[in-house]
C-alpha cells in the first residue's frame, strides 16, 4: 500500500473547500454550536481548546483574521451565549503565520503557540520557518512576542505545527516536522532565562529511520516522573510510525527509546494525533491509516512483563463509523473515551465523535455518539476539552454558517 503524506501540519493542512451553508438552529441533539467562523474572525480553526478557570475557551485558526494568516481568539461565556474576542492576528511576518494544533495557557494567563510559517528567512523557504510565540496577558489586553525563530538548518527545526508543553520547571518543548541533522524534524525546549530572552535548545533531531520522522501536531505529554512521551508521523522498523519516550538522564540530557513502531495494515499507520496517559502507565491514541479497512484504527500501548504491547481497540470501516482520526483522546467522566473523526459518519462524510467503552469482560465497544452534517461543522480535525461538568468542547475546521468553521460543546 502506497501512502502519500502532506508536510507541516500533516493531514492538517489539506484545506478542503466548503461550501456557505444555510443557517440553521443549533443545538443539534446533545451538540450545541458556540460559534460560527467568518472570514473577518478567522477561518480554519485546526485547534484543540484550553479554557481557563473563568470557563472562558481559548484556540487559534489558520486562516483569516486582518491579514489572512490566522488568529488566536477567545470564547467567553455570557447570559446570553458565547462572546467571540480576537486577542491577535499573526501577519505572516516576523511575527508568524498559521497556527496548526492549539494554544497553551500559563497560571497567569498567557498564550503559547507555534506557527508554520513566518518568522526568520535565514536558509528558510520564502514564507519563513515558523516561531513559537508569547501572547502576554495585561489587563484585558495582550502583548505578542516572538520567543524563538526557527532557522532551517542542522542546528534548528522547520516549521513546527502543533502546539507546545510546559514541564514542572517552566521550560516549554514542541515538535518541528523538518530540521536537524536529518532533515526528519526535531524535539525542542525552551529555556526562560532571568534577562527576558529564551534559550531554544535541540534536544532530539530525528534520523528517519527506528527513532520516527516527521514529528506530528501532537502535544507532548509529561509523567510525574518527568518523562516526556510523544508520537512521530512516520520511520520506526516499519516506516508507518511510531510511539517515543524521552527520559531525564540525570545531567541535563534526555535518553530517547522508541516504545513501539506501528507495523502497517491491519496494524495502524502514521499517528497524527497525540497520546492519553492513564493512572497505570497505559498509552492511548489514534492512527490515520491502518486497521483492517485502512481507515485508521483506536490503540492502546501498555507496559506487559516489561515490553510495551500494542492492542488495536477499534478498526474504523468508514462510512457510519467514521473514518481517518487525526486526534488525541480524552477520558470523559464516564470512564469511557471519546475522540473525533475528520470524515464518515452517514451521508456527507463529514466526521463524527466517537466512544469507546470497556466492558466488564474487557472488551471495547465503539459507538458514534455525533454525526456532524456541515451546518453544526464538517472535518473536526482536533481533540475534545472536558469541561467542568463532563462537556465535550471542540472544533471543526470546515462548515458552519460561512463554511469558515465552528466551536461546538457536546453534552455525552
Amino acid at each position: 500500500m502506497r501512502y502519500s503524506l502532506v508536510s507541516l501540519g500533516g493531514v492538517c493542512a489539506i484545506l478542503l473547500a466548503a461550501s456557505a451553508w444555510p443557517r440553521v438552529a443549533s443545538p443539534v441533539a446533545n451538540l450545541r454550536v458556540l460559534h460560527h467562523f467568518g472570514e473577518d474572525d478567522g477561518e480554519y480553526p485546526d485547534t484543540d481548546l484550553v479554557m481557563d478557570g473563568d470557563g472562558n475557551l481559548y484556540g487559534m485558526t489558520v486562516q483569516g483574521g486582518d491579514f489572512n494568516s490566522g488568529t488566536v481568539f477567545r470564547l467567553s461565556p455570557t447570559p446570553t451565549g458565547w462572546e467571540e474576542a480576537i486577542l491577535y492576528s499573526f501577519t505572516s511576518g516576523a511575527d508568524g503565520g498559521q497556527s496548526y494544533g492549539g494554544v497553551t495557557l500559563d497560571a497567569q494567563g498567557n498564550l503559547y503557540g507555534t506557527t508554520v510559517v513566518g518568522g526568520s528567512w535565514a536558509g528558510c523557504p520564502e514564507d519563513g520557518c515558523g516561531v513559537v510565540w508569547k501572547l502576554t496577558k495585561n489587563g484585558d489586553d495582550y502583548t505578542h512576542s516572538v520567543l524563538h525563530a526557527f532557522q532551517a538548518g542542522e542546528n534548528d527545526g522547520q516549521g513546527p505545527g502543533g502546539p507546545v508543553s510546559f514541564d514542572a520547571q517552566g521550560n516549554l518543548y514542541g515538535m518541528t516536522p523538518l530540521g536537524g541533522d536529518f532533515n526528519a524534524g526535531t524535539i525542542f525546549r525552551l529555556t526562560p532565562t532571568p534577562a527576558g530572552p529564551w534559550n531554544a535548545t535541540l534536544i532530539h533531531e530525528f534520523t528517519g529511520g527506528l527513532d520516527g520522522g516527521s514529528a506530528s501536531k501532537a502535544r507532548l505529554i509529561f509523567d510525574s516522573a518527568g518523562n516526556m512521551y510523544g508520537v512521530a508521523t512516520t520511520g520506526g522498523a516499519f516506516g508507518v510510525g511510531t510511539v517515543f519516550r524521552l527520559s531525564p538522564d540525570g545531567v541535563g540530557g534526555w535518553s530517547f527509546e522508541t516504545l513501539y513502531s506501528f507495523k502497517g495494515l491491519p496494524d495502524g499507520v502514521f499517528p497524527y494525533g497525540g497520546l492519553l496517559r492513564d493512572n497505570s502507565g497505559a498509552l492511548f491514541g489514534t492512527t490515520y491509516y491502518g486497521g483492517n479497512a485502512d481507515r485508521g484504527v483506536v490503540y492502546k500501548l501498555e507496559q506487559i512483563a516489561g515490553v510495551w504491547t500494542e492492542m488495536v481497540l477499534h478498526h474504523f470501516q468508514g462510512g457510519q463509523d467514521g473514518s481517518y482520526p487525526i486526534s488525541a483522546l480524552v477520558r470523559g467522566n464516564d470512564g469511557s473515551l471519546y475522540g473525533t473523526t475528520s470524515t464518515g459518519g452517514g451521508a456527507g462524510s463529514h466526521g463524527t465523535i466517537f466512544r469507546l467503552t470497556q466492558g466488564p469482560t474487557g472488551a471495547w465497544r465503539t459507538r458514534v455518539v455525533h454525526a456532524f452534517s456541515g451546518p453544526d461543522g464538517e472535518l473536526p480535525y482536533a481533540g475534545l476539552l472536558k469541561g467542568p461538568q463532563g462537556e465535550l468542547f471542540g472544533t471543526a475546521v470546515n462548515g458552519g454558517e460561512d463554511g469558515d468553521g465552528t466551536v461546538f460543546r457536546f453534552m455525552p
